[in-house]
């Protein structure tokens, strides 16, 4: 055991009894009875105070005094987004007439976003033969910037085009590639090639990557390998282990995803033909998310992973999606309705996002997307980019795809049920509405530009999943190509490791972590759940302000129990609830021996009164009789554990309650009890061992969490020190910015190395 050993050790060593005398003489604090008394010194007092705040505001502010109350009342309403019209059959078409290649068409053509002079890959692009590259320039490309061979549209051509969209785009950012969508449609494109400026094309032809014709007998008639759905909810995949890489992931796969390494038990197989996007294969540096940058590499070396180009392509059926993104991806001319990047979400996120959207909406059309073996090799520069970035991604890319997968419409045309989509994915979060505006802007611009767009299929998500036959069963068996990531080569230390984690997350893969964070939730929510979201099943976030561009929901410390019954609600299949609060750390690793059909809590380490600061001793005679009141209320075999358990009428159980677990069989417990406190203002520290009392015997717990390291009198700051990774928590912990959460994750990485150091 390690603990604080300061503290004596009770005799008795369940939880701490504070006594508490009913006979003290107390000065009465009833509220409503002091709020009489002084009720004149009051309203002088908020009549002064209002005043001078007033007239400062108006001397220093520039608003007019007539604006103030519709301002006030405007920012407490906040407006759901609209469904703006599409009114396609009016619109006028957009011709150009402006650039100096308004003559011009081509069939095929490469996009790319370029903010610095042409790089090496792109004057290559330029060389490919049958293809013509469309360079969009932002706010941070040179003036005279040039390429012979290149169509290249500044901000000031952008904008003299006529297109709706331009309105929405930011000045500095890739996603104006819009632009050049909608301008290689109006020129004749039926084959767009996705590119950045960094990523040059294997042996200098795309035709011998990507199925270039769709519409011939042979492109028809070819059996494309195809992912299978034997797997009950399985939503999406990792490509990279298909391609001989089952330790790398692609950035937007959902961190809950990076511990399933295994390969497929067998795949089926579909008739090519409707593969209309196609998703490459990037050498070198691959689409990886900025968790694998900067914690998978040694030091300052450039990553240089090579994947199976042997390996044969495979489709994605119906209900199972993969990461999609924009620089190494091709769409044929039944999808470009999908190329639209959103402008409302991070600058790493947008691509993914669209990817998720364009292909839920595929299967609306029949088509489907195909991943291909590695097409082009994109050196690496070692520029990480921080998590900021991608803050889209890992809050909600989960959710957005199990969202996807059950979404349906009953619209009767594409456009329409593409705006429908766009619209509810505003109203779920996962963008704007200035998003939603924008896809209405794109629609727009599509039929302008004389786009037709294809006909609807039948959608077969809500048909009966067919049982495989073993003749229709295809095995394809990954090979395992070296690597020199993780920090080291790939060998049987790190396959330890990699099973590790696949232990652990077996293990917690359906516990629910419910998190509440005091510290500042924008710069420590998504590490925490980028720490603990790789082996629960997913990382529920509280704290005092809601965030919903983080997902953080509001609640209160003192009294968070009262907000976990809804949460308990929404997972109610788990096999249990685990709460933690930011002041503690949690080493999962050593949870594996605890009994998760038992309640954990940590009843047994040193605690003191002094652990519910600013409280009188006429306050806990008011929580004691609180739950005097609370225990009367409740039925039998809650009130026969509690009164077993050994208080009295004149003593409270007083716990720390930092981390506590709850098994499924105890739920409804739970939740009944919050209920019977109801409006009662009891204290976490004391209402929950009150709970855990009334739901079962101290005896019967898991001692586990008695092991954690938990001193009573240090401080949360400042206190790596006391970090242990050979106990299951420690407590006091708290991180508070990035850099102290890398030093954090350093000291974790002792007990899953996996974590790496982040330098």
């Amino acid at each position: 055991m390690v603990q604080d050993h300061s503290s004596p050790k009770p005799s008795k060593p369940l939880f701490m009894k504070h006594k508490v005398s009913h006979y003290s003489e107390t000065k009465n604090l009833d509220f409503s009875t002091w709020v009489s008394e002084n009720s004149v010194k009051l309203f002088v007092v908020s009549l002064l105070t209002i005043s001078v705040a007033a007239l400062f505001y108006l001397r220093t502010s520039s608003v007019p005094t007539t604006l103030l109350c519709f301002q006030n009342s405007h920012q407490s309403l906040p407006q759901k987004p609209k469904l703006p019209k599409l009114e396609l059959d009016s619109v006028q078409p957009i011709v150009d007439k402006s650039s100096p290649f308004s003559s011009f068409h081509s069939e095929q053509w490469i996009i790319v976003s370029v903010s610095d002079y042409p790089s090496g890959p792109l004057q290559s692009l330029v060389r490919l033969k049958g293809w013509q590259v469309l360079a969009i320039g932002n706010s941070r490309t040179p003036k005279d910037w040039n390429l012979k061979g290149a169509i290249y549209l500044s901000l000031e051509q952008q904008a003299s085009l006529g297109f709706r969209v331009t309105d929405f785009l930011p000045y500095d950012s890739y996603v104006r590639k819009s632009v050049g969508y909608l301008f290689a449609i109006q020129h004749g494109a039926k084959r767009i090639f996705d590119a950045d400026d960094r990523g040059e094309v294997i042996a200098g032809d795309l035709g011998k990557h990507f199925d270039l014709e769709l519409d011939g007998a042979a492109a028809k008639q070819q059996r494309i390998l195809q992912y299978s759905l034997e797997i009950e909810n399985k939503t999406v995949v990792n490509p990279y282990i298909h391609f001989g890489q089952r330790s790398v992931w692609p950035r937007g796969l959902p961190l809950d995803s990076v511990g399933f390494v295994n390969h497929e038990e067998f795949y089926t197989e579909v008739s090519g033909g409707r593969q209309y996007i196609q998703q490459g294969i990037s050498n070198g540096l691959p689409d990886v998310d900025s968790v694998f940058y900067s914690t998978r590499k040694v030091g300052s070396e450039a990553l240089d992973i090579i994947f199976d180009e042997h390996a044969p392509k495979v489709a994605l059926p119906q209900s199972l999606m993969v990461p999609i993104n924009s620089f190494n991806t091709l769409f044929h001319y039944n999808a470009f309705w999908s190329l639209m990047l959103p402008v409302s979400v991070s600058t790493m996120a947008s691509d993914v996002l669209r990817g998720y959207w364009a292909q839920r909406l595929l299967w609306e059309v029949g088509g489907f997307v195909v991943v291909y073996p590695p097409s082009v090799h994109r050196d690496d520069k070692v520029e990480a980019y921080p998590f900021s970035e991608e803050k889209d991604l890992h809050v909600n890319v989960g959710r957005l795809i199990k969202f996807l997968v059950s979404w349906r419409s009953e619209k009767q045309g594409l456009y329409e049920k593409i705006l429908e989509l766009s619209h509810t994915m505003a109203l779920e979060g996962f963008w704007s509405e200035n998003d939603v505006k924008f896809t209405a802007a794109w629609l727009h611009d599509l039929a302008a530009v004389g786009y037709q767009q294809p006909r609807l299929m039948a959608v077969q998500l809500d048909l009966q999943k067919a049982t495989v036959q073993h003749g229709d069963k295809k095995e394809f068996v990954p090979r395992k190509l070296p690597s020199v990531h993780l920090g080291v080569e790939e060998s049987g230390t790190v396959n330890y490791e990699i099973g590790n984690l696949i232990r652990w997350r077996k293990n917690f893969g359906n516990v629910v972590l419910i998190m509440f964070v005091a510290g500042p939730v924008q710069q420590t929510a998504l590490e925490w759940r980028l720490l603990y979201g790789r082996v629960f099943k997913t990382v529920v976030i509280l704290s005092t302000q809601a965030d919903a561009d983080l997902a953080v929901e509001q609640g209160q410390l003192d009294q968070v129990y009262k907000y976990l019954p809804r949460i308990l609600e929404r997972f109610n299949s788990t096999e249990g609830f685990l709460f933690l609060q930011d002041n503690t750390v949690l080493n999962y690793w050593n949870l594996l021996q605890a009994d998760k059909s038992k309640l954990w809590i940590a009843n047994k380490v040193p605690t003191s009164r002094n652990m519910i600061n600013g409280k009188d001793s006429s306050w806990f005679v008011k929580q004691a009789e609180l739950v005097k009141k609370v225990v009367s209320t409740m039925p039998v075999h809650l009130q026969v554990n509690y009164k077993e358990s050994g208080p009295t009428d004149q003593s409270i159980a007083l716990c720390g309650s930092e981390v506590f677990y709850v098994p499924q069989r105890f739920v409804q417990d739970f939740v009944d009890l919050v209920d019977l406190v109801g409006d009662l203002d009891i204290h976490q520290k004391i209402a929950v061992p009150m709970f855990f009392m009334a739901m079962d015997l101290p005896q019967n717990f898991d001692t586990l969490l008695n092991k954690m390291v938990y001193k009573t009198g240090a401080s949360s700051t400042n206190s790596l020190k006391l970090y242990s990774a050979q106990v299951p928590a420690v407590h006091p912990l708290a991180v508070s910015t990035e850099s102290e959460f890398i030093k954090l994750i350093r000291l974790m990485a002792a007990g899953d190395p996996l974590l790496m150091e982040l330098v």
